[in-house]
């Protein structure tokens, strides 16, 4: 009643001087006043607004009817508490950063993961060369004082390429590059010599039909849309041709850029289904032989390729530790894969991953920073065939995913870091976006969501547990990705340095919180 009082006071002084037009500003005034005031009382709890029934409508309509940004689901309303908690923080992230990217742990990445990489090489899954690379990895783990180093085991795939070579015979002689795509079968023992036919699309292949199909070798140059999209031709397209009696499969590689570069990866049969020969083609030689093909011309091709797949064998994950000093029983998980294709060096897919996740912990060691919770790093085996490493983890976990606070891995590049992706409840988020302001340093602050590029750590996504993936500015990662090419030159030292300096401060930060984060 005061208030109204007060502003027909105003009200009358204002038309006593015969000025219209500030009447209504002062209504217009008074109006957006009371309103900011009762959302500034709303904003004390947690969010400005509360879930329920009541608001679903508001919610839904908030975009389109006009509605101010602070009802949408989007915006954070973290507590004050929280938000200042976080804040303070700003100190050791900013140490975080100084000593990975200016100090004592400067281009320490990049010396590590070149040191593994020249000495092992590729890493495929089931190969002596993998776990000889695991037993180096546990030493240095080790050596660097972090604890409870060991590693889990996990029974793994075993498909060995063996020697593979493909001729165009017709309509003239050239020697083709191949990659045999993982879980072929091999050739007969003189190789298969057949007419080929080129397609564009599983669509394309049922129109042409099994009488033309069968007995040929079935090229597929399917255009890359993107690797999600694409990747199907590698993943099916031996099922596909098959089917309609083809004798073996040329897939065009999964990447947007080639110099005569096949690009490798796993490949799937289907039961009841004739399991035929599959090799990646580069895009040259996929977009050559169509023209070819479109011309009229008769396309004659030698292919042999030794490839078998071998019974299980068992690896291991390899697991390092930050014991929490407050509740060592919650985990905070920083993870990437440590096998890589049997080709190049394995140093993008996963070495960077697995490296920045390690160095993160020997990092915040020779800091002196524990955090309330354990840090734990993870390296995958297996991932490359399906995730069987994370999988098999998961599972002889599975009755102790209340201890997983928040899970992290990075396997779509270390190339300059830009923030993280994420999955998880909304609150989780809100939290992760606040601890990303600390990340200014580096300018890697960007929020996105859903994750992507952490798909072992989805076993944990999920059941609900938060998780993030780094977000790096890869738009060449599929340039190398399963391919020769995938070799130390690609890692840049200060990238490399300033991702871990980012997987570091985010997972301290995340493992000190006086809260857990919300599923």
């Amino acid at each position: 009643m005061f208030v109204i009082l007060m502003a027909l006071g105003k009200i009358k002084k204002l038309l006593s001087l015969g000025t219209n037009l500030l009447f209504v500003l002062l209504i217009i005034y008074i109006s957006v006043t009371n309103v900011d005031a009762v959302v500034r009382r709303n904003a004390n709890s947690r969010f400005a607004i509360k879930s329920g029934p009541k608001w679903a409508k508001v919610f839904n309509n908030s975009r389109t009817a006009g509605l101010p940004k602070y009802v949408s689901r989007d915006e954070c309303n973290l507590s004050d508490d929280l938000t200042k908690e976080i804040a303070r923080y700003k100190p050791i992230v900013e140490g975080i950063i100084n000593a990975s990217v200016n100090g004592v742990f400067k281009r320490r990445t990049w010396r590590t993961l070149a040191r593994f990489v020249d000495t092992f090489g590729s890493r495929i899954a089931g190969s002596d060369n993998l776990e000889k690379s695991i037993d180096y990895m546990v030493d240095l783990l080790k050596k660097n004082q972090l604890e409870n180093v060991h590693t889990e085991p996990a029974l793994v795939p075993k498909w060995v390429r063996g020697r593979e070579s493909c001729w165009l015979i017709s309509p003239r002689l050239e020697k083709l590059n191949i990659l045999g795509l993982g879980s072929s079968i091999g050739t007969p023992p003189k190789g298969i010599t057949a007419h080929a036919i080129v397609v564009e699309s599983f669509e394309e292949l049922q129109n042409i039909g099994k009488e033309a199909v069968e007995g040929k070798i079935v090229v597929y140059n399917e255009p890359y849309v993107s690797y999600e999209k694409t990747v199907k031709y590698r993943g099916y397209g031996a099922i596909e041709a098959a089917k309609l009696g083809a004798v073996a499969t040329l897939i065009r590689s999964v990447t947007p850029f080639s110099i005569d570069s096949p690009h490798t990866g796993w490949q799937h049969y289907q039961e009841n289904v004739t399991q035929i020969p599959t090799a990646a083609i580069s895009i040259e030689v996929a977009e050559m032989l169509h023209r070819m093909f479109k011309a009229g011309d008769e396309i004659l091709i030698y292919l042999y390729m030794e490839a078998r797949n071998l019974p299980p064998v068992m690896s291991r994950n390899t697991i390092a530790e930050i014991v929490g000093h407050q509740q060592p029983d919650k985990v905070v998980l920083v993870s990437g894969h440590l096998d890589s294709w049997d080709v190049g060096q394995g140093a993008m897919d996963d070495g960077g991953g697995a490296f920045i996740s390690w160095n993160a912990l020997a990092l915040l060691k020779i800091l002196g920073l524990r955090p309330r919770r354990t840090l734990r790093s993870v390296l995958w085996t297996a991932e490359e065939e399906g995730l069987v490493g994370a999988e098999a983890y998961f599972h002889d976990h599975r009755n102790n995913t209340a201890a997983f606070d928040f899970v992290m891995e990075s396997d779509e590049g270390t190339f300059q870091p830009l923030g993280l992706s994420f999955s998880g409840s909304h609150d989780a988020g809100c939290i992760l976006k606040e601890i990303l302001k600390l990340m200014r340093p580096l300018n890697a602050t960007q929020f996105a969501t859903p994750m992507d590029g952490g798909p072992d750590i989805e076993y944990f996504t999920n059941v609900g547990i938060p998780g993030a993936a780094l977000l790096n500015a890869n738009e060449r990662y599929f340039w190398y990705h399963h391919s020769q090419g995938d070799r130390m030159t690609v890692e840049d030292p200060t990238n490399l340095d300033m991702c871990t300096a980012l997987w570091a401060a985010s997972a301290f930060v995340v493992a000190d919180l006086s809260v857990d984060m919300p599923r």
